[in-house]
This record gives C-alpha cells, structure tokens and sequence, in this order.
C-alpha cells in the first residue's frame, strides 16, 4: 500500500512550487523543467487542481497559475482526497463480500485507531510547513 501515490506526489511538488515561487503566476513549462515531472502528467494534474479550486489558471501569453487559497489552508489531505480518494486503513474483505466479523475484529479496531491517527497528522499538514523546507 502506498500512502502517495505518483500524481498526489506530482500535485504536491507543483503545488509547493508555485507557493514559494516569487513569480505572481508559474507557467506550466517553468514547472516541467524545475520539477522533472512529465509535461503530459503535469497538465492533466493542474487541470484537476484547477477544479478543485486548489489553483487558478490564466490563459494566454504569460499564463499559468496560482494558488487559489492561501498556502496556509490548503492540506496534503486535500490533494490526497483528491487524487486518491478517502484514505482508508480498515477496508476488510473476504472473498470480495465484507467480512461477517467486522464489528468484533480485534485488528479492524487497531486499524481504525491508526487511520484516525494518520488522517489527523494529514490533516495538520499544510502548503506552508512543506513549502518552508529548503530544497
């Protein structure tokens, strides 16, 4: 199980980039050439984060984007929602049908402990702490 998957990791990057970026608006070719991400995935990335309001584009000559919101209120969580869907520990199956015993799982009630635990770090987690770590 991964925690990030590659285009939540892809979305990250940008997104950290264009927050510490003096630039008003970051064109998407600075992104692929500062960040090494694949122009093809990147677009298809900031196309998502522009509609889920996480970034703003502007098109034309000197376009790009920027963030929608101040870096401070945007959460890993988010992009981790967004890309990945509900972070989810305890999903139990047995033979694709769910498991008679959920309610009495003895590691079901662990794993919901541990889940709760690591969507609240996600969550404490904003733009702004990654974006002051020197790269």
């Amino acid at each position: 199980m991964k925690l990030i998957t590659r285009d939540t990791d892809y979305a990250l990057r940008a997104v950290c980039f264009i927050a510490k970026s003096e630039k008003t608006i970051v064109s998407v070719e600075e992104l692929v050439e500062k960040l090494s991400i694949p122009r093809s995935f990147l677009r298809k990335i900031l196309q998502v984060l522009n509609r889920k309001r996480i970034l703003r584009s502007y098109k034309g000559s000197g376009g790009g984007f920027v963030l929608a919101k101040p870096a401070n209120r945007v959460f890993l969580i988010d992009l981790i929602r967004i890309f990945q869907g509900p972070l989810v520990l305890s999903e139990c199956f047995l033979k694709k049908m769910l498991c008679p015993n959920i309610k009495i799982c003895p590691l079901r009630k662990k794993l919901d402990k541990i889940e709760k635990f690591v969507i609240k770090e996600l969550s404490s987690i904003t733009i702004t702490s990654l974006s002051a770590h020197k790269t």
